[in-house]
């Protein structure tokens, strides 16, 4: 039995979730305008990893029963809505940069002991993407609706993988577009008054995650 047809509806789903504006597309947005391409991608890299633990406990069925616990999805949309509201608070404090920084490509126009490491910018992505509730429950959503139970585990194990790789992929291509030079000058023009907008989307999404309801 070939199992290409299932595949093209995960894919596809896969991909408007993904597409759509949300807490990982924010959190690339502001990285890649503020600290640069290699933090950006690095934080990509972490999204599409987080991706991994939904399909985890989705394929070993342990995200039903996280679905449907009041208390659970409660611990998660809480801890994800403190983790957004922090990076918020974090952006709204930003200052100002001097006027002769660079946009070079890669080159972030802050002083360099306030970019953060490769690992800080990958646990960064990692932290966003798996504390929102919102993914889990599509990814849970996907593997009951979408993903026949009689599709083997293994094949349900690579669609997990393309969806990894195709996160990290997606969110590694927005990294490079807005690092492109003239685009980040266009967002830079505002100085400091960008990270502070992001800041406050960063917060509205926080509000919103707090108030998302299980059902």
């Amino acid at each position: 039995m070939t199992y290409w047809a299932e595949f093209f509806l995960v894919a596809l789903a896969h991909l408007l979730a993904v597409a759509s504006p949300g807490p990982d597309f924010a959190i690339v947005l502001r990285q890649s305008i503020r600290h640069g391409r290699a933090v950006a991608i690095w934080t990509s890299l972490g999204i599409g990893t987080g991706i991994s633990v939904h399909v985890g406990y989705s394929l070993l069925g342990i995200g039903v029963l996280v679905a449907q616990s009041e208390l659970w999805f409660t611990i998660a949309k809480y801890g994800g809505a403190l983790y957004l509201t922090w990076i918020g608070i974090g952006a709204l404090r930003s200052q100002p940069v001097a006027a002769d920084a660079t946009v070079a490509n890669g080159t972030p126009p802050v002083p360099e002991q306030d970019v953060p490491s490769p690992r800080a910018a990958f646990v960064t992505g990692f932290l966003v993407n798996v504390l929102n509730p919102k993914a889990a429950l599509f990814f849970v959503a996907l593997f009951v609706t979408v993903i026949q139970p009689t599709t083997p585990r293994w094949v349900q194990a690579g669609y997990g993988a393309w969806m990894v790789v195709a996160t990290a992929v997606w969110f590694t291509c927005v990294s490079v577009f807005f690092t492109k030079v003239r685009v980040r000058r266009a967002f830079l023009r505002l100085g400091h008054w960008f990270d502070r907008v992001m800041g406050v989307l960063l917060l509205a999404l926080a509000v919103r995650l707090a108030l998302t309801s299980l059902h």
